[in-house]
């Protein structure tokens, strides 16, 4: 079959209606009007070629209603579109072989990348399209018609190809050829120029309408993605709160445990003084006090008795202080206020008064912070209980937005410049021991990068002040020297 000429449409004539006579006009506007319906008598064939333009405008009709049924099926994918593409120009010319096929690199995000579809339906593909078969045989014409397209070998497929009974149009796009679309019609069944423009139209808008399709199915795959990755999201934070409320109430636990064994080794430690000195001293002013019994006269025997018994009962006194203070009561719920305020009860007389005052956002520090916190403040009060004779007693302790700060003050005897140089020498060794207690408050506090300070209280007697940071624990650890 050899390739023609498309027919050109037959060129309008100009009618002058200003000149001329009525006869002229009337002559003039028979062949403007045959130029239009393509009727070129008023004789006996002007039926025939009525029927014949009438059939002409009820194909062209019917190929505008095949195009836009093949252009809606954008949003159902790629495949359904080139299917109603090919299954339009199928329709349209009763073509037995259609050929729809996209050159290697071009549009490579989209697929499927070549179809056939036979006149009796059947859908033909070697891979790519989940509907299709794969072909058997196919004709040579066809098969080189296929593979001429997918390897870019167009030559001179790049422009529309007219014969009888085939026609080939590229598919353009932005001015490239990026594949083509060809059909074979039967004997019966001759091409002309309106099947051409059928063919191009669905070719154009079809490479458009295929990329738009691409990127739809991306921008769904792209929402699955989102949407999923949202979803792991959404679980991974909610693994995540799981873990740190898990982590919190951990952390809680471990600090009340902590404060237990502070409490615990508190009260144990003030129990051992208790009995290797006071209760000892009592022993031994009670034996003292039986022997100068014995030796005494009657009056003087009598009174020594009394002082024996009194002796007597303050050792089962101290030695019932001795087994409640081994006793410790638990103190997990408490918070480090509540712990303060039962070291107080444990290091005051009773004829002490003692106050605890908390100030700030209260909440969990680390462990090693509380441990400092407390052996200051335990260290601190057992002075004050000890050697200040003092009547009035106040612990502060002030949260910081980075920084915990311990306050205890007296109303006591103490001299703040002596107790500060008293604890320099015991830091240096020069006490052999004795006042271990303050050089032990300065050593805490210096361990994590805060300051101790000895000052004279508002009260009268002594302030024991201590800053801690929280947060900056990577400071460098000041110079314990620096204790002013």
């Amino acid at each position: 079959m050899g390739s023609r000429t498309t027919p050109h449409d037959t060129d309008v004539n100009a009618v002058d209606l200003g000149a001329g006579s009525p006869s002229d006009d009337v002559v003039a506007g028979a062949e403007h009007l045959d130029s239009l319906l393509g009727l070129h008598s008023v004789k006996g064939t002007h039926y025939a070629q009525f029927r014949g333009v009438e059939q002409r405008l009820t194909r062209v009709v019917g190929a505008l209603d095949r195009i836009s049924r093949a252009l809606v099926q954008t949003a159902e994918g790629p495949e359904t579109l080139v299917l109603s593409v090919v299954r339009a120009v199928q329709e349209h010319l009763d073509a037995e072989w259609v050929v729809f096929a996209l050159c290697d690199g071009e549009l490579d995000r989209t697929g499927p990348r070549h179809l056939m579809l036979t006149r009796d339906g059947t859908i033909l593909a070697f891979e790519g399209v989940q509907m299709a078969r794969t072909p058997s045989h196919l004709p040579d014409e066809v098969l080189n018609r296929l593979n001429d397209i997918l390897r870019n070998q167009m030559g001179q497929l790049v422009r529309p190809v007219v014969d009888d009974h085939h026609l080939h149009v590229p598919v353009h796009l932005d001015g490239e050829v990026v594949g083509g679309l060809s059909a074979w019609t039967p004997e019966h069944k001759v091409v002309d120029s309106a099947d051409l423009v059928v063919m191009r139209i669905l070719a154009r808008q079809a490479a458009v309408a295929l990329l738009n399709a691409a990127l739809l199915q991306e921008s769904r795959h792209q929402l699955e993605r989102a949407e999923s990755a949202y979803a792991q999201a959404t679980e991974q934070a909610a693994d995540l709160a799981a873990r740190n409320a898990e982590l919190s109430r951990t952390q809680r636990e471990l600090s009340a445990a902590m404060r237990q064994r502070l409490v615990t080794d508190e009260r144990e430690r003030i129990a051992r003084e208790i009995h290797d000195s006071v209760t000892q001293s009592v022993l031994s002013a009670g034996m003292q006090i039986e022997v100068c019994r014995r030796e005494s006269d009657a009056p003087t025997a009598e009174r020594l008795a009394v002082a024996g018994r009194l002796t007597r009962d303050a050792v089962d006194q101290l030695r019932s202080v001795i087994y409640a203070l081994n006793q410790s009561p638990s103190v997990s719920e408490l918070s480090l206020g509540e712990v303060l305020d039962g070291l107080c009860s444990m290091h005051m007389p009773a004829d002490l008064e003692t106050e605890v005052r908390v100030s700030g956002r209260v909440r969990d520090l680390p462990d090693d912070v509380q441990h400092a916190i407390l052996r200051i403040a335990g260290e601190a009060l057992f002075n004050t209980a000890v050697h200040a004779d003092a009547s009035t007693a106040r612990v502060a302790l002030v949260y910081g937005e980075d920084t915990i700060a311990l306050r205890v003050d007296d109303d006591g005897c103490g001299d703040p410049a002596h107790m500060r140089k008293v604890m320099r020498a015991a830091m240096l060794g020069d006490l052999a021991g004795r006042h271990r207690g303050l050089a032990n408050m300065a050593t805490r506090t210096a361990e994590l990068g805060g300051a101790l300070r000895i000052r004279r209280s508002r009260l009268g007697g002594v302030r024991i002040a201590v800053e801690i940071p929280v947060h900056d624990r990577a400071a460098t650890v000041r110079d314990t020297r620096g204790v002013r």
